[in-house]
């Protein structure tokens, strides 16, 4: 007999209904306290966090921050504009085509990015606090489990 075998319908059923019952909210509850840090500590709006956090992704251009974001390219800009405003973000000339700009972090957004996301690895640590260790390696073995059911 194979070691793996086929689970059980109704235990597939309740991993999904508790999936759905707990990820979704709880990432909701992970987003509104970035929005409020990145808003109340740190001065910035959530667009403007998420444009920054893109740009350290990679996406350097307008056109792909708004692909990205799903919102106008004219609305990207203003975004953009305001970071460059505050000295967060740069623009430079792209090497290859002279019609196209780059846009890259500061030294300064980068730091306020690192600063976002460990405050709220902090929170989250605050969190997870609350239970105890024997249920704190289950949630990392779950995590573990959930990993090898995501789709490459």
């Amino acid at each position: 007999m194979n070691a793996y075998s086929e689970p059980a319908e109704d235990a597939l059923h309740l991993v999904v209904e508790t999936f759905w019952e707990t990820f979704p909210p709880f990432w909701q509850h992970i987003r509104a306290h970035i929005r409020q840090a990145a808003t109340e500590q740190f001065g910035i709006g959530i667009e403007q966090f998420q444009i920054l956090r893109h740009i350290r992704r990679g996406r350097s251009s307008v056109s792909e921050l708004a692909d990205a974001r799903s919102i106008s390219r004219p609305a990207v800009s203003q975004i953009v504009d305001a970071l460059v405003n505050k000295g967060l973000i740069v623009r430079t000339p792209d090497a290859h085509d002279r019609r196209r700009t780059r846009l890259a972090l500061t030294a300064a957004g980068d730091a306020l990015l690192d600063a976002v996301f460990k405050d709220t690895r902090r929170w989250m640590m605050q969190l997870f606090s609350r239970l105890d260790d024997e249920e704190l390696q289950e949630l990392v073995r779950g995590m573990h489990s959930l990993r090898k059911a995501q789709p490459v």
